[in-house]
């Protein structure tokens, strides 16, 4: 992706969420290169834990047709837990008009997708084959991921709902679902209804080590430095925080 359009996106963001929906983002939401530079070891929490932008197209090349706008509030640590114990973490997912998540599961995180306002948002559901979904002690094991026959059983506001595999929920503004591990689900803005703006809460999350996607690219993107950075996604923190 371009650094051009990770800034147009951020700015985005940040004008829909403080202008449009009143919900102001933390500071560092807003800080660019130099703050980040001038950082001190008390922002070690939002390095270490991957809080802030994550912005992806999973390799589509296509951001519109095919991708997520995430701002991570706060998160665990699966690496340390002593020093991060948080067993929760808590994002802010934006879905545009239209736009597609591609299929992919989580090994560990459980998660809770709010439809917290904006349009709907339609999800499919499979289940991951058990060959493929086992959790290993040091690493994961499996062939490539595929479907199951088997119904799907989530919780959808505490209701349980089964649909066969590959069946659909739809989320309105003002419900939820929540997801286990091993839930293979894939969803879409639906066109027509507008931005949907949605907020999950998880499990401890590690984005880098705990999808699983079926057929998508690349999860964090690599960035072509068209212009300036004007904000910061996560994977650039190494960049740009010397402490």
């Amino acid at each position: 992706m371009k650094r051009s359009e990770l800034n147009a996106i951020i700015e985005k963001t940040i004008r829909f969420m403080e202008e449009e929906k009143k919900l102001p983002m933390p500071d560092f939401a807003h800080w660019g290169p130099k703050e980040w530079k001038e950082a001190g070891e008390d922002c070690q929490e939002i390095v270490d834990n991957m809080l802030g932008w994550d912005i992806t197209d999973f390799g589509s090349g296509d951001f519109s047709k095919i991708g997520l706008t995430i701002f991570t509030y706060r998160n665990g640590n699966f690496h340390n837990k002593e020093k991060y114990p948080k067993p929760y973490a808590e994002k802010l997912l934006l879905v545009d008009d239209g736009q597609i998540l591609p299929y992919h599961y989580h090994w560990s995180k459980m998660e809770d997708i709010i439809n917290k306002g904006g349009g709907d948002l339609v999800i499919t559901l499979y289940n991951a084959t058990k060959t493929d979904f086992e959790d290993v002690e040091g690493g994961r094991a499996g062939k490539t991921g595929e479907f199951d026959t088997t119904p799907v059983t989530v919780s959808m506001d505490g209701r349980s709902v089964t649909v066969p595999a590959g069946g659909q929920i739809t989320l309105k503004p003002g419900q939820s679902v929540t997801l286990k591990p091993g839930q293979y689900h894939t969803w879409q803005g639906v066109p027509g209804t507008g931005p949907v703006m949605l907020f999950e809460v998880s499990s401890t999350n590690d984005d880098t080590i705990d999808n699983r996607f079926h057929t998508a690219g690349g999860r964090i993107p690599d960035v072509e430095e068209d212009e300036e950075a004007k904000y910061l996604i996560f994977a650039d923190y190494k960049n740009y925080y010397q402490v």
